[in-house]
């Protein structure tokens, strides 16, 4: 028998009532919208012109190549993952690539494993909506879908192609049927209804909404859905019809954060996104976060929806986590930040803005060959493959 997967809704943790649905546009809402002056919009046109134009911050870097076409010492090593399984009794994340992790909560006394999360999966080639066009890994994925261990929970953060890919997802569905649930932001129910699964196996929510999710037999966690400053859109008439996020993981002992895609402040905005001290305060803090640290250049387009590697320092401050690792690099260009970011950009500058204010805690491409110190409280970073243990 497979353990039976049971989710029941909690009371809002929304810490201003006031500002409960200022991310809505109509009642009930057919889009969203960033509801700080942090923010600021991107328009099409200005798109075309950073991606094809002779913008000033323009310099392409080709992704570095080894001897005779080789992989690059100068890259993110991919690794066997292990997943950690003979350390069952500590909270376990592996990194899959981008925005990939696999996160395994404690295994009580009784149980053979913990409870297994999936945030952002893809595995596919391309994050694009057709496999011959679109932004390439550069770095392959650590094993298949078929080798993952099995998975109780996927959590979606928003639904561009680099965190939703269809292919993914339909597999992961098709290998446990009836033994996994999906969790996603509002107004994205529907696609998985009509793509992927029954509605009785997704589970939407707004901003602060929380479930309890009983896994039969193994442990439950409480999943939270929480802000993050980005976008969404598959097409190009859906922009922001449904929701982005970042997830919150309590469980016994522990608390996890991922932060999905987000920004922290725009370029000439007055003032950063307060969402992560509002996360910090209603949680207080975290044992371990994954913070997005790449596709940020150039700033003065992208700085609205993603955060620079200072800014995600800053993040893992205000929402007090003990240890971060750096993630949303390493894997995949971006179609308009991979003419302006070198490839080996976001976790030097991760590295050297911890190593300021004494956060480093190593490990990852930066670590000189040693891994995190997860003992020592901070910000690092990991292999692709490899599990970080706390």
């Amino acid at each position: 028998m497979s353990p039976a997967i049971t989710v029941d809704t909690l009371p809002s943790r929304q810490p201003d009532l006031k500002a409960a649905k200022d991310h809505h546009v109509g009642s009930p809402p057919t889009s969203f919208k960033n509801p700080w002056p942090s923010y600021h919009g991107i328009a099409m046109g200005d798109a075309f012109k950073a991606r094809f134009g002779n913008h000033p911050e323009k310099n392409f870097v080709p992704v570095p190549q080894g001897p005779d076409g080789s992989r690059s010492d100068q890259l993110v090593k991919v690794r066997q993952p292990d997943w950690g399984l003979e350390k069952k009794d500590r909270l376990r994340s592996t990194w899959i690539g981008h925005a990939s992790f696999l996160v395994e909560t404690p295994a009580s006394n009784n149980a053979d494993r913990g409870v297994r999360i999936l945030f952002d999966p893809v595995f596919s080639e391309r994050t694009s909506p057709v496999g011959f066009l679109g932004p390439k890994r550069y770095s392959p994925t650590p094993c298949a879908v078929s080798d993952l261990p099995e998975v109780d929970i996927v959590c979606i953060s928003h639904n561009h192609y680099d965190h939703l890919d269809y292919y993914t997802i339909i597999e992961l569905y098709r290998t446990r049927k009836e033994k996994i649930h999906f969790f996603v932001p509002l107004n994205d129910k529907a696609w998985f209804v009509k793509h992927i699964c029954p509605a009785q196996q997704v589970t939407e929510l707004d901003w602060w909404q929380s479930c309890k999710v009983q896994i039969e037999d193994i442990g439950a966690v409480t999943m939270t859905c929480t802000p993050s400053q980005h976008g969404s859109s598959r097409t190009g008439w859906d922009k922001d019809r449904s929701l982005w996020c970042s997830w919150t993981v309590e469980m016994q002992n522990h608390k996890l954060f991922f932060a999905g895609d987000t920004a922290y402040q725009a370029v000439d905005t007055p003032s950063p996104c307060p969402a992560f001290e509002q996360v910090g305060e209603t949680f207080g803090g975290f044992d371990l976060a994954m913070l997005p640290i790449g596709l940020f250049k150039p700033q003065s387009f992208m700085g609205g929806v993603h955060a620079s590697p200072e800014q995600s320092l800053q993040i893992h401050k205000e929402i007090n986590s003990k240890l971060s690792i750096g993630m949303h690099y390493g894997t995949v260009r971006g179609g308009i930040s991979g003419q302006f970011e070198d490839v080996t950009e976001p976790p030097r500058r991760w590295r050297e803005a911890a190593e300021k204010e004494g956060l480093w805690s190593g490990g990852g491409i930066e670590g000189r060959g040693q891994a995190v110190d997860v003992g020592k409280a901070g910000v690092g970073l990991c292999d692709i493959g490899e599990t970080v243990a706390i």
